[in-house]
């Protein structure tokens, strides 16, 4: 039986959903006791993340538009990349104030040098904004997004209750932990054209939400590191 886009999004969600204690930075944030010198590294990748994510999905909107060498114009993948990347150009916006907090100003964020294990995430959805097929990577990053933004709904709770920051400082990561029922229109909306025109591979759909996984895990990992060198 022809599963339902919701029902093909939950399913790839839930296969792909990550080991609750891969992420070992995120306890440590949670009780306030992840070191200032880490929260500014968060800051610093993330404005290399942010950045590199929008030109992605900018592409993957131009593409899906546009239409592929071996699939016709994807109007409704379109529409959910292109929303996309004004979610990141917004939270792009809001990083500023988290980042100006931590401590990471412009003249740090100019002598920083972004860490490999941590930029491996935005490496691959460039990998995908070039060569993956549009539908497969929005259930993909369906899962991938559905773990984001449960971290960023427990650092925006910590940041407030044990570092003392305000709304403004704490806007990034409430911009990704609020729900987003319009983009999961559209994903919704993706996900059953690529059912309807049969151009979805399952297995490519895993292949690419476990490499995800696995490069979101060496982000956390790697500020891991970092905070336990500082500590």
């Amino acid at each position: 039986m022809t599963r339902t886009a919701r029902e093909l999004l939950e399913g790839v969600t839930g296969k792909l959903a990550p080991d609750p204690h891969a992420n070992r930075l995120l306890p440590l944030i949670a009780r306030g006791a992840a070191q200032l010198d880490t929260l500014a590294a968060l800051a610093l990748e993330q404005r290399h993340v942010v950045a590199a994510d929008h030109r992605a999905f900018v592409h993957l909107a131009e593409r899906s538009a546009a239409g592929t060498p071996t699939s016709a114009a994807d109007p409704a993948s379109a529409a959910f990349f292109g929303m996309l990347a004004e979610g990141e150009a917004v939270a792009g916006d809001r990083l500023g104030a988290f980042a100006a907090a931590v401590g990471a100003d412009e003249t740090r964020a100019a002598e920083y040098e972004p860490l490999a294990d941590c930029q491996a995430y935005p490496a691959y959805v460039a990998w995908l904004a070039l060569n993956g097929e549009p539908t497969d990577v929005v259930l993909a990053l369906g899962a991938s997004f559905a773990a984001w933004g449960g971290y960023c709904e427990t650092i925006t709770e910590a940041l407030r209750r044990h570092y003392g920051f305000d709304d403004e400082v704490c806007g990034f990561f409430d911009f990704f932990a609020e729900p987003a029922p319009e983009l999961e229109s559209r994903a919704l909306d993706a996900v059953q054209a690529g059912i309807d025109a049969d151009r979805i591979s399952l297995d490519d759909v895993l292949r690419h939400g476990r490499l995800l996984q696995a490069y979101e895990e060496k982000f956390w990992h790697a500020l891991w590191e970092q905070d336990q060198r500082v500590a």
